[in-house]
């Protein structure tokens, strides 16, 4: 089974020479310097030939020696430099499907293969405080790196100060204070595996970068490829169920979709049309798992904040039944989705798009103007379907007009975003006022679809003998806010009215 823990440590350059630790208690709040011993590592580093972890900085190692021998998996964070998530795994002699799968997004199907050893001798230093309680691990590492199936060699030294678990990592800007003033300065490389594939020659050569995006076609794939980045960044977050990563994943699902949808004159529809069923098809397969997640958290909501006196029966508990069931299906559905041959020719497809952009002609027309115009015909969209919904009378096929009017919200939000760079605030601005209608029109289909939860909830409570005064009470307080909401609508859509960008 693997765990994982957060990683939060700074790296450093030992000087040339000899060298030695400056007197670490003189950094504030460290009262005691303990020796941690010397260790003996032997790690060798995996990953595709074509080196596809290393190109978004992950590393995947089966180490030897010292207290946490086995397979680790070191996967960024987006918070701060020097932040990973080290998922481990027992030792084992082939890759465990474990972490296997948390790189499939990236690894595809290339086998993984060893391409750097790197072997450590570990001098261990710890930082306590007053109480004894570990502050911080500093290392000082002599490394001796080759590059497997050659002769290339490499050796160094470099330090590591890894903050304890649960430790502020305000402490890691004293001791960086300190071991400046001693003449050290932060590691070049971002990792051991880094420094290795770059002194022993083995670091892939790095493919073309797209330039700084000019023409209406340039802005697009520039979307197109912080979209599919994310899609692919998100996979693992997704495998190990981490808070919000199906809502993020299916958020970038949309934004590319949109996207065909918006650019039509500027991207072959022919070839983003197909590619855009299957993202509708992967969206989809994620909402079963989001959707659950969303409603157990409105629900859970609700009950909170119902007077105790009002929770007549075991209401917590059929809720807490009734998730928990939904849970277990709708997680076990979206990893086997994510493990599926037909999820991975969607990766390969996008990749194919973004290497060889089916652009039109006017692809190359000015960004600024193709970009606004883009936009204005995803708001006219939006304004055809609220005032569609709005004439329809309070109900059913009101609701689902109102459903319509939502997604194409999205749409008009996620070509203001794509203009931004080219456009400017203009293009924020009437992003932002639209995200509002949006927001609006999805707390109403959030309200819908809670009272469709709530009713069979209190048809479950019936059968089983139990009270469903809370389920209607709770149903009507749904009812109120879908009206409430369909009420706010038309002030709300008049003030994003007025923020169509201008033509020209």
């Amino acid at each position: 089974m693997a765990e994982t823990k957060r990683e939060i440590e700074r790296k450093y350059d030992a000087p040339a020479g000899p060298f030695s630790l400056p007197g670490l208690t003189k950094v504030p709040g460290v009262s005691d310097v303990v020796a941690g011993g010397v260790v003996e590592l032997d790690a060798v580093y995996y990953d595709t030939a074509d080196q596809r972890l290393a190109a978004h900085h992950i590393t995947l190692r089966r180490r030897t020696g010292g207290a946490d021998a086995g397979w680790h998996l070191k996967l960024p964070v987006a918070l701060a430099a020097g932040v990973r998530d080290e998922v481990h795994a027992p030792l084992s002699d082939d890759v465990p499907h474990t972490l296997t799968a948390l790189v499939r997004s990236r690894a595809r199907e290339a086998p993984l293969v060893p391409v750097v050893r790197l072997r450590t001798t570990r001098d261990v230093t710890h930082l306590t405080d007053a109480d004894g309680t570990l502050l911080a691990e500093v290392c000082v590492d002599l490394v001796r790196a080759e590059r497997v199936g050659t002769d290339a060699t490499a050796t160094w030294t470099e330090i590591e100060v890894e903050l304890a678990d649960g430790g502020d990592p305000a402490f890691l800007a004293k001791v960086d204070k300190r071991l400046r003033k001693a003449g050290v300065e932060p590691a070049a490389a971002t990792s051991k595996l880094g420094r290795a594939l770059d002194e022993t020659g083995a670091r892939a050569p790095d493919g073309p970068r797209a330039g700084k995006p000019v023409t209406a076609g340039d802005h697009v794939l520039a979307r197109l490829r912080e979209q599919h980045d994310a899609l692919v960044a998100l996979d693992p977050a997704v495998r190990r169920d981490l808070p919000d990563a199906v809502h993020k994943m299916r958020v970038a699902t949309r934004r590319l979709r949109s996207a065909f949808k918006t650019y039509k004159k500027i991207l072959d529809p022919a070839v983003t049309g197909p590619v855009g069923e299957e993202l509708k098809w992967l969206a989809a397969e994620l909402g079963v798992d989001r959707d659950r997640e969303v409603l157990t958290e409105r629900l859970t909501e609700r009950i909170d904040a119902l007077p105790r006196t009002l929770l007549l029966g075991p209401v917590r508990g059929r809720l807490r039944i009734w998730a928990v069931a939904r849970r277990i299906g709708s997680r076990r559905h979206s990893v086997a989705v994510l493990d599926g041959r037909r999820y991975l020719l969607l990766l390969e497809a996008l990749d194919a798009l973004l290497a060889a952009p089916p652009l039109l002609p006017a692809a190359g027309r000015p960004a600024a103007a193709a970009l606004a115009k883009a936009a204005r015909k995803d708001h006219a969209r939006l304004a055809a379907r609220i005032e569609r919904a709005l004439a329809i009378a309070p109900g059913t096929e009101r609701d689902h007009a109102l459903h319509d009017a939502r997604k194409a919200a999205k749409r008009a939000r996620y070509a203001g975003e794509t203009a931004v760079p080219a456009v400017g605030k203009k293009a924020a601005k009437f992003a932002k006022r639209v995200k509002k209608v949006q927001s609006l029109l999805g707390d109403h289909q959030d309200s819908v679809v809670a009272r469709e939860a709530l009713r069979d909830l209190a048809i479950q409570a019936h059968a089983a003998g139990e009270t469903a005064f809370a389920w209607g009470l709770l149903y009507g307080q749904e009812q109120a806010a879908g009206a409430d909401g369909e009420r706010r609508l038309p002030q709300v859509w008049e003030r994003a009215a007025k923020h169509r960008l201008p033509a020209g």
